[in-house]
């Protein structure tokens, strides 16, 4: 299947084929919910995502894994930012992943600035642990998710001018790294973070010190409770801007952002089903209900593919 893609996508050389292979990999691996909507996009537009996905998903290991070399998770971020930018090291020794997400960057003319900002707030999860306020929580989500968001709109092709579309792109992103937000709060906690802004859990009567005893005893009282709603409301709100801007994307990529949109917000759901109880279990969307969303939207993409033609090649030219 992924030689299908990689033929699909024009991909010819072995060693940018081997890389483009390692983001799908890691794609399957860490992202089940997101790499089941990525099945519904031409084979062509796929080995992009796999490699923006896959760049995220290991600049993130680096903050949060230990490495066996003894370097500092900031030494390798900058290692990564150079590698990337700077072009550095002989072409076989470039990681794999860089190097399909440089080449993913280059044939999508995608902005450099995107990737610094998501390394700039990479490089924050190193020294900030909390969020006083919404404007500086905005300020990590931007370079988190939102750019994600934008990076990903070129590959999904347009039918009207990308920066029409790109709010809607970069809203998604944000929803979708809210309800994580959510979702993952135990165990952000675990690591000595709060994504959630201070001044809004007081409002609540809630603070760290609240936050920490509801992780140690496993439940949610009933303060956490009303200020975790909160937070619920302003993801949902994230989700119904977002919604206009998939009629905005290219016919054959609708189905498939229409169902990442649908299983990530059913994260919400099993959040509320559960009535906040984050600390007690990690809220999940089943594999049979994934594919119960995801199989009608198949019928979709396999339609659109017949009645429209993408070429990712020439996305960057595409939008009117």
């Amino acid at each position: 299947m992924i030689s299908s893609e990689l033929d699909a996508a024009a991909v010819t050389d072995p060693r940018m084929r081997a890389a483009y292979r390692r983001c799908r990999d890691l794609n399957a691996l860490h992202g089940r919910t997101f790499f089941l909507a990525t099945r519904l996009l031409a084979p062509a537009q796929r080995p992009a995502i796999h490699a923006l996905y896959g760049f995220a998903r290991w600049a993130d290991d680096i903050v949060d894994l230990p490495d066996p070399t003894g370097d500092t998770p900031a030494m390798r971020l900058d290692t990564l930012a150079r590698h990337l930018f700077d072009d550095l090291g002989a072409p076989g020794e470039e990681d794999p992943v860089v190097a399909a997400v440089r080449h993913t960057a280059t044939r999508y003319a995608l902005d450099h600035t995107l990737f610094r900002a998501f390394l700039d707030s990479m490089r924050m999860d190193l020294t900030v642990t909390d969020y006083p306020d919404r404007a500086a929580l905005d300020r990590y989500t931007y370079g988190s998710a939102e750019v994600i968001g934008l990076q990903v709109l070129p590959v999904l092709g347009t039918v009207v001018p990308r920066e029409q579309a790109a709010p809607f792109a970069a809203a998604l992103g944000k929803a979708f790294q809210l309800t994580n937000f959510l979702r993952d709060v135990a165990e952000d906690l675990d690591r000595g973070r709060v994504y959630l802004p201070a001044d809004e859990l007081a409002a609540a009567g809630v603070d760290r010190d609240r936050l920490q005893w509801c992780r140690e005893s496993r439940r949610t009282d009933l303060r956490v409770r009303s200020a975790l709603a909160a937070q619920h409301a302003v993801a949902r709100d994230w989700y119904a801007r977002a919604r206009p801007g998939i009629e905005l994307l290219h016919p054959v990529s609708r189905p498939c952002v229409a169902t990442a949109s649908a299983l990530y917000g059913e994260i919400l759901d099993r959040i509320e089903e559960c009535d906040f109880a984050v600390f007690a279990r990690r809220a999940r969307v089943g594999r049979i209900r994934r594919v119960r969303v995801a199989a009608p939207a198949l019928a979709q993409a396999l339609w659109a593919r017949r009645n429209n033609r993408i070429d990712p090649r020439a996305a960057a030219a595409a939008s009117p």
